[in-house]
């Protein structure tokens, strides 16, 4: 008997195996709308010039390519969580903030999971919202967490957030259980609370004495405004909330294959920030023992250099202009057809994403009869239109909306 002969078959994951079917597709009109990256308008990878120059300058200078410490490049780390909490965070003046580089976001919750794990249990609950980014669920479920819930968050009709059964569900979790909060650009909706109801969820995150895990993919792209887009985190420091946070540079700085991310804690007292510290290097040394060089090198250059931080954001809100320039050509081009329905949720909801309120049947022809790549949800990457590909998208959907019964 050979060994690992009933070892079945995984089932691929849905994002990364929907983006291999439409590279496999060889009908010239194929739209990947399914994975999360930025195209230009030819539907193309963007390279940030202002990465593309910092690595022109890493290349020049020769550095060597020494390992990391356990938990990444000092420098960096401390930039990005300047970039998170503010320059005049109180936290971080107090010393107050625990932090470890990661391999981007996927990597940083996971290490946090693996935290949670070590000194809250697996059997603490873990509340994500409904929907939420497929790679929540399993990152926490995986390592044995075994009672993972779903919190109310998208409102079907208004597609907006629904705060109030948001806030219904969170007041009746167990105290200290673990919440995973999206900073922005709430992946897949698009919609995200008002600072209003930040303020509210603040109060009642704290009251409850809940765990609560930001994860922040999009600070700065969601928007273009990197200051706007930290709002909730700030508010959450400034109102006295324990809270750790995840954050990922592929978005933002488009080092999507660099891996470049960075784990905070923020806490209630030094001497806490300093065992997280050193217990958050006892989870990476078996894991993957040290991050990736090169990506923090340029993110590190790009947060600390004034005239390049300067760059950076010029391009991040050209970027998320053009995002939401496609947005609403979409819905101009709808409304042109006449296509039945209300878009205008298109262009209120921010960020890469739109939960469109296709249903599954209709995505499913997308796919199958226009080729057009999307998730079932009807989610679409926003960031992966064109100006000239959208008359063609606004038709396909047009003929799935109207022509229900179509095979």
């Amino acid at each position: 008997m050979a060994f690992f002969q009933d070892v079945p078959q995984a089932t691929p994951d849905a994002i990364f195996e929907l983006s291999r079917q439409c590279r496999a597709d060889p009908d010239p009109n194929t739209m990947d709308l399914g994975i999360g990256a930025y195209r230009d308008e030819h539907g193309k990878p963007y390279l940030l010039q202002v990465v593309s120059k910092v690595e022109q300058e890493l290349a020049a200078a020769k550095l060597e390519k020494e390992y990391l410490p356990i938990d990444g490049l000092a420098s960096f780390r401390e930039e990005s969580v300047k970039l998170l909490l503010g320059p005049d965070s109180k936290a971080i003046a107090e010393k107050r903030v625990a932090s470890c580089q990661g391999l981007s976001g996927t990597g940083c919750l996971r290490v946090a999971a693996e935290f949670y794990k070590t000194f809250l249990g697996t059997s603490t609950p873990v509340y994500l919202s409904d929907p939420t980014w497929g790679n929540h669920k399993p990152i926490f479920s995986i390592i044995g967490f075994t009672d993972v819930r779903q919190y109310r968050y998208f409102d079907a009709q208004t597609k907006g957030v629904d705060f109030e059964g948001m806030c219904a569900d969170l007041k009746a979790a167990p105290d200290g259980s673990i919440i995973m909060i999206q900073l922005c650009a709430h992946n897949p909706t698009g919609a995200d609370p008002s600072k209003e109801q930040w303020a509210e969820l603040s109060h009642l995150l704290k009251a409850k004495r809940h765990v609560v895990m930001v994860d922040s993919a999009y600070q700065g792209y969601a928007t273009g405004d990197v200051d706007g887009d930290a709002y909730a985190a700030r508010l959450f420091e400034a109102n006295g909330l324990e809270f750790a946070a995840s954050q990922s540079y592929a978005k933002n700085m488009g080092l999507y294959g660099e891996r470049v991310g960075c784990l905070s804690f923020v806490c209630a007292t030094p001497e806490i920030a300093s065992n997280i510290s050193s217990q958050l290097k006892v989870i990476v040394r078996p894991m993957y023992s040290n991050p990736t060089k090169h990506g923090a090198r340029i993110a590190h250059r790009i947060l600390s250099d004034p005239t390049l931080r300067a760059e950076w954001v010029a391009e991040l809100a050209q970027m998320s202009n053009r995002i939401k320039t496609m947005r609403t050509m979409l819905v101009e081009a709808l409304k042109a057809k006449g296509t039945p329905g209300d878009w205008s949720h298109i262009c209120k909801q921010i960020g890469m994403f739109s939960y469109t309120g296709l249903t599954a049947e209709q995505c499913e022809r997308l796919v199958g009869q226009h080729h057009i790549y999307l998730l079932k949800s009807g989610r679409i990457s926003c960031a992966g239109l064109s100006a000239n590909r959208i008359p063609y998208l606004a038709n396909a959907i047009h003929d799935v909306v109207t022509n229900p019964s179509a095979l």
